[in-house]
């Protein structure tokens, strides 16, 4: 995969925007273990303002507000992602979204100070928007950056980066650590030092040089920043020979209606809606979330054991990394679904017989790491930048904004929906998961084709005026390899 060693420049760029989420997973896995500590503190407001206690129903609805309004301030930023990537370019929209990431910060961690609940949601709300925004323009900017050799394993840092931010945040929620009463405010702060890196860093770094070409038409700005990022004249030159063949194929805008009806855009968008809908409902989020809680009812150590899910989660981010440019985007995507369905069949199985067989806990905690290290092998990574290999450059933005909102209102709608439904479904929710996860797998064999080692043009060619034409039935495509 490295072949040629990756300049100094390009290493910096990809880790500069990781840094964006590195900031979303802190603040995906902080809430989990110090949920009884926050769950007080909403009690204890709301008693402190009605002299009462807040009811248990009432009391799960708050929190499960309060876990999901970030998700749902993601959904609101994804709709911001076309405007400020081509209005603002790339690099300079990660700027312009990491505001938003220390405003929803500093909220979160004003709200005890400010004995308000409703500062919390808001600062996770803030905060969300950012999500939204970074999660698409991170890889975006990343595979315009990169290289054709190494663009699916950088892009797959930003899933490492997002999952190292979920172990660390589960570090820091736990009790010995500043998960405490008294200094969980204080934990909810500390997104501030990547956030604050990435303005260090980030203006160091060079604009998207296909941004630049294919968006702006400044082919002198385009060369240089791509001096900057290969270092090598000869690799400059055939690539901006590349871009500017892409360019004279291509429109220079698409809005929104374009998007929808163009027919080359109309499988792709099937396949980007497939993945992440599968990629979502599969059960990952939920465990996440809510690991602790299950894990609580059968072991007293059940913190303990969510941090574990948080190490083998970065673990298997780095396999995806290393297997990325070996084994492919479907191939990876493919093990991981039907992976992902056992697991959560197993899950129901094992919870079935846990009453008559209690040593089968032990097992129930190696299938939840097991479903984890599944998803982040393949589903987990390549449902955040498939759109962005399968569309043109006009075209990219909007489906970037696509797949967030996609992801975000999947998020969203399991944060809210779980607690109840897991009441509902007991043991059974996970046949739900299960179902999901073979329905993308099924969809993943007919429908994706293998974008590894393919230029952004040979694989937006193979869409151009392709209605209703099989992918694998093509010429010219090695749809399976």
């Amino acid at each position: 995969m490295f072949q040629r060693r990756p300049t100094a420049t390009l290493v910096t760029c990809v880790l500069a925007a990781s840094l964006g989420s590195l900031q979303i997973g802190y603040h995906t896995g902080n809430v989990n273990a110090p949920a009884r500590v926050i769950e007080e503190f909403l009690n204890h407001t709301w008693r402190s303002r009605h002299n009462q206690s807040m009811p248990d129903p009432s009391l799960t609805l708050l929190w499960s507000l309060s876990v999901s309004s970030k998700d749902f301030g993601a959904l609101l930023g994804s709709l911001g992602v076309k405007y400020l990537a081509d209005y603002y370019g790339r690099r300079n929209s990660i700027l312009i979204a990491n505001g938003l990431s220390v405003l929803g910060a500093c909220l979160m961690s004003a709200s005890k100070v400010t004995k308000s609940f409703e500062i919390l949601i808001l600062g996770r709300l803030v905060f969300g928007v950012f999500c939204g925004l970074a999660m698409s323009l991170n890889p975006l900017y990343i595979l315009e950056v990169s290289p054709t050799s190494l663009r699916g394993a950088f892009a797959a840092l930003n899933q490492v980066a997002c999952a190292t931010g979920i172990f660390l945040g589960m570090v820091a929620g736990q009790e010995m650590v500043l998960g405490t009463e008294r200094h969980w405010a204080l934990m909810l702060s500390l997104s501030l030092i990547p956030a604050f890196t990435q303005y260090l860093l980030l203006p160091l770094c060079p604009k998207s040089p296909r941004y630049l070409l294919l968006t702006k038409a400044e082919e002198s700005k385009a060369a240089a920043a791509l001096q900057r990022l290969r270092g090598d004249a000869e690799k400059v030159l055939a690539e901006l020979a590349e871009m500017k063949e892409e360019a004279a194929r291509t429109l220079t805008r698409v809005n929104l209606h374009h998007f929808f009806k163009r027919s080359g855009y109309k499988e792709p968008i099937i396949i980007v809606l497939g993945i992440n809908l599968g990629s979502q409902l599969s059960g990952f989020t939920a465990i996440i979330n809510y690991s602790t809680r299950m894990f609580e009812a059968r072991f007293a150590e059940a913190k303990n054991l969510t941090l574990g899910v948080g190490a083998v989660n970065v673990a298997f981010t780095l396999v995806a990394f290393f297997l990325m440019e070996r084994a492919g985007r479907r191939w990876l995507l493919l093990a991981g679904f039907i992976s992902v369905a056992t697991c959560n069949l197993l899950l129901t199985t094992v919870d079935s017989v846990l009453h008559l067989v209690p040593e089968l806990r032990s097992l129930q905690v190696l299938l939840v790491c097991c479903l984890v290290s599944a998803y982040e092998l393949g589903p987990g990574p390549i449902s955040w930048f498939i759109a962005a290999e399968l569309f043109d450059q006009p075209g990219r933005p909007t489906a970037m904004a696509f797949t967030s909102m996609l992801h975000w209102g999947g998020q969203c709608l399991l944060a809210l929906l779980f607690p109840p439904l897991l009441e509902m479904c007991g043991r059974y929710i996970y046949l739900l998961f299960m179902t999901a996860a073979l329905s993308a797998f099924a969809f993943t064999w007919v429908h994706l084709p293998e974008t590894k080692g393919r230029t952004f043009d040979q694989i937006a060619e193979e869409f151009r005026g392709a209605e209703g034409i099989p992918l694998q039935d093509k010429t010219g495509f090695n749809t399976f390899s």
